[in-house]
């Protein structure tokens, strides 16, 4: 059995998935710690999203083992994974546009996701008190009765970042979460994420270099899918490596 390493959030060992004889993932290590912005960069193909799939139970893996506070997460379902405390948000915005950035808080909140949970739901003062919460975090606390349909591109992936914060996930994971932003917003998305460590780890897809240096505390680059490099930003930029495969592209 793994030993259960105190000082990690997430433990990843040997972790494979083969589609029709293709190794997506192949023999993939590493590790997260409290409090860490972990950011995986390398080129399309290079398994980064399948390595999310895997963690959060969207994918089966073929073999190895994935660990979160000690619990095997390739035994759980996607639901359970959630409960645990793993929360994941895609390329693509998921918000309900015909509610409100409140509403989309509110349906978000953990309280209502049981049957009785749901029966007995009330907008009570702790609801109203974590949702102001939320949406300050995210920019968005003069926003809370717009139609989430009015927002901007970069917006609604704040509201769906804070949909997620609201559910208090000890890992957060975020696939290329500045798509399609403006640079005054990709500056604000930096500004959130290392705000949000002080109280989780986070694990970041991203192919955009000068928001990789500003928010992530080690960086792993994939290249068909295995760890080419790891490290800081700038160990990694400087692997020769790195620049023959990723970077010098």
């Amino acid at each position: 059995m793994t030993n259960v390493n105190p000082n990690f959030v997430l433990m990843v060992e040997d972790l494979t998935v083969s589609f029709d004889g293709f190794k997506a993932v192949n023999g993939l290590s590493f590790e997260v710690e409290p409090n860490e912005c972990r950011v995986m960069i390398g080129p399309n193909g290079a398994g980064k999203t399948t390595v999310l799939d895997l963690i959060c139970g969207r994918t089966r893996a073929t073999s190895g083992s994935v660990r979160f506070k000690g619990k095997e997460l390739l035994t759980m379902r996607e639901d359970q994974i959630v409960l645990a405390g793993v929360g994941r948000k895609f390329q693509t915005p998921s918000v309900y546009e015909d509610l409100s950035v409140f509403e989309n808080l509110e349906l978000s909140y953990p309280r209502g996701h049981s049957v009785f949970g749901s029966l007995f739901f009330r907008r009570d003062a702790e609801v109203k008190t974590r949702i102001a919460e939320i949406a300050e975090t995210i920019f968005l606390a003069d926003l809370l009765d717009e139609k989430a349909a009015f927002l901007s591109h970069g917006q609604k992936q704040w509201l769906e970042i804070g949909m997620l914060l609201i559910q208090d996930p000890e890992l957060l994971m975020l696939d290329e979460p500045v798509a399609g932003m403006s640079v005054a917003e990709r500056k604000k998305t930096a500004e959130l994420l290392n705000r949000i460590i002080d109280h989780r780890s986070v694990i970041v897809i991203e192919h955009d270099m000068g928001f990789v240096e500003d928010i992530a505390t080690r960086v792993t680059v994939l290249h068909q899918g295995q760890t080419l490099s790891e490290g800081s930003m700038e160990r990694v930029k400087n692997d020769p490596k790195v620049i023959e495969v990723y970077l010098g592209h």
